[in-house]
């Protein structure tokens, strides 16, 4: 889509993993990320920055989900995407925070969701945090809202990028191991992990109606885990 939006710096060389604590991968991102922000500045250039609308950022207590309400991030890694927001924002550039779940496609890191659990699941054994649930949205999907919003001049706001269905990660783990051990049960090992958090998409829904049309639901995830699979796997549905 950049032939569409000629003007605009999609910042896409961060941190990549919620359980990144190191300084060192912090710094590399804001390294990266300050000179692009004066470039677009004085450019009069439109800069896209993926923050994160996991646990991470609105697992704290207090925590609506909503955008223009407080956060209180957990962990260091939604400290840190936070104060990036703030760097973005009072850079003077025209910016969008976009506030992404996780996100699912092929070529993505080996740390993330779902290639963790399909490896594990491939070895039989995986670890379940007791109660948890994640709100998984394609990545072709994310391609288009990012479109969506840029082509209705939407500017300096903070949206949630995500399906607002977070689902239980049993449902998760039970829809994976049916594709990939049909009749082959996983060993389970059970954490307690308490904490839950909600993720609201009607300010996403507002700014572009259209969105309504990517059919997110209940039953969403599984569509997105069997392209996964299919592509990288090439697993038959």
């Amino acid at each position: 889509m950049a032939h569409r939006h000629p003007d605009t710096v999609v910042f896409a060389a961060g941190v990549s993993s919620v359980g990144a604590v190191s300084e060192q991968q912090f710094a590399r991102e804001a390294d990266l990320l300050y000179p692009v922000l004066r470039g677009c500045a004085a450019h009069g250039r439109r800069v896209v920055y993926f923050s994160t609308s996991s646990a991470s950022m609105y697992g704290g207590q207090g925590s609506t989900g909503r955008e223009s309400d407080p956060v209180y991030p957990p962990d260091p890694y939604g400290r840190h995407k936070l104060a990036l927001e703030s760097v973005v924002a009072a850079s003077g550039a025209e910016h969008l925070l976009l506030r992404l779940s996780h996100t699912i496609g092929a070529g993505q890191p080996p740390h993330q969701l779902l290639p963790a659990l399909v490896r594990q699941i491939t070895a039989g054994r995986l670890r379940v945090f007791r109660g948890a649930h994640r709100d998984l949205i394609d990545v072709a999907d994310v391609v288009r809202i990012v479109d969506d919003l840029l082509t209705a001049g939407v500017v300096n706001e903070v949206v949630n990028v995500a399906t607002g269905v977070g689902v239980p990660v049993e449902e998760v783990l039970d829809h994976v191991e049916r594709r990939l051990r049909p009749g082959r049960p996983v060993t389970r090992e059970y954490v307690d992990r308490p904490g839950t958090h909600d993720v609201s998409i009607e300010k996403l829904r507002r700014l572009i109606p259209g969105v309504d049309r990517l059919r997110f639901g209940p039953d969403y995830f599984r569509a997105v885990i069997d392209r996964y699979l299919d592509a990288t796997l090439g697993v038959p549905s």
